[in-house]
């Protein structure tokens, strides 16, 4: 028994979440001791499919006729295409029709988080839909005192200057925004952006603030999962004052490094990450100025340990025990036949090609 890991398009989703979720699934998959092939001509009985692109659907049609299970992830919902790319608020409701008939080519579906479970249940979606982190390796992502130095040496910042981290596509629907007049209202600190859209999918009101940004915010563009890991293990605070997610990968990689977090009060962190316990949630910029302004001043209460916690509820050993009970309830693999979830941690062998 085996899975196909479809990775059909992962050229143009490999710096986003849904790119770094397709390496994890590999990860996971060995951890879970659930074979995995490379080719669709070696045999297989279920085949994961990530995107939503047309040459998914076929990827999928054909594994329907060839009588392989299909396990589509719903990464993507109308809710988080609005606000991201020219014309996306525009064709949001298209979009929320074709990603019905993708996930709907589906035996099974499988999406990060209560909240988008719920959301494709109000599409109308009449498949066995069931909520599985991403899961994150906790192993990787873990505080490091000597990475953080690191980080701070490379991009020449003081060891008591006082650093601002987040991390995404420059979109509006990140907070890219919010996150800009945070640094011009917080001139004493140093502010990073790490990510990189193509300018000419901004709409103009993105591109024209990022034009005219305060001197103390850089956005020093896409980092792979090494560097990024230096810069979280080397901030004061990471700040992700995205408007709508799934789960976000980037925040269970700041909670598993030990970085205090500061994310906008959005339902998606409803049920796993607590306000005043893991993390700390603001509602507009001028709680996001006060929260940020006392994590840095030492003021306020240190949730890193609660909050590297909340990452190992969803690491990749956890989600691997999840995952291997979905496939048995749902009949996928008779897993008598795998191996019991592998104490050791997979290695990440495309980690150099995919981020962010």
């Amino acid at each position: 028994m085996s899975v196909f890991l479809y990775t059909g398009g992962l050229g143009l989703v490999r710096k986003s979440g849904v790119g770094q979720a397709i390496l994890h699934q590999e990860a996971l998959l060995e951890q879970a001791g659930i074979p995995t092939v490379e080719r669709w001509r070696t045999p297989s009985q279920v085949i994961h499919i990530n995107t939503v692109f047309p040459r998914s659907v076929l990827a999928a049609l054909r594994a329907r006729l060839t009588g392989k299970k299909v396990v589509y992830y719903g990464h993507s919902t109308m809710e988080d295409f609005r606000c991201s790319f020219r014309g996306s608020n525009l064709l949001a409701p298209l979009f929320r029709r074709w990603i019905l008939f993708c996930y709907s080519l589906g035996d099974v579906v499988l999406t990060p988080t209560e909240y988008s479970k719920a959301l494709l249940k109000s599409y109308g979606l009449r498949r066995p839909i069931h909520s599985i982190s991403n899961g994150i390796d906790t192993a990787f992502f873990a505080p490091s005192a000597a990475r953080g130095r690191a980080f701070r040496t490379r991009y020449g910042l003081g060891r008591d200057e006082k650093v601002v981290v987040s991390v995404g596509h420059t979109i509006q629907r990140k907070g890219i925004l919010d996150f800009i007049q945070l640094a011009r209202w917080m001139p004493e600190v140093r502010f990073l952006w790490f990510g990189y859209t193509n300018p000419e999918l901004l709409p103009r009101a993105v591109r024209e603030a990022m034009e005219d940004t305060p001197e103390n915010l850089s956005f020093p563009g896409f980092l792979e999962r090494e560097a990024l890991r230096d810069a979280y293990c080397g901030t004061d605070a990471f700040v992700f004052l995205s408007h709508e997610e799934t789960e976000g990968i980037v925040v269970l990689e700041a909670l598993a490094c030990g970085v205090p977090t500061v994310l906008r009060d959005i339902p998606v962190y409803d049920g796993w990450l607590e306000q005043g316990r893991d993390v700390y949630k603001v509602r507009d910029l001028e709680e996001a100025v006060v929260t940020v302004s006392g994590l840095l001043q030492k003021t306020l209460p240190d949730l890193t340990a609660a909050g590297r916690a909340a990452a190992e509820r969803r690491s990749f050993r956890a989600v691997a025990e999840r995952l291997r009970a979905i496939y048995r309830r749902e009949g996928l693999l008779e897993l008598a036949e795998t191996p019991a979830i592998s104490s050791r941690r997979p290695p990440l062998p495309h980690a150099a090609k995919i981020g962010q």
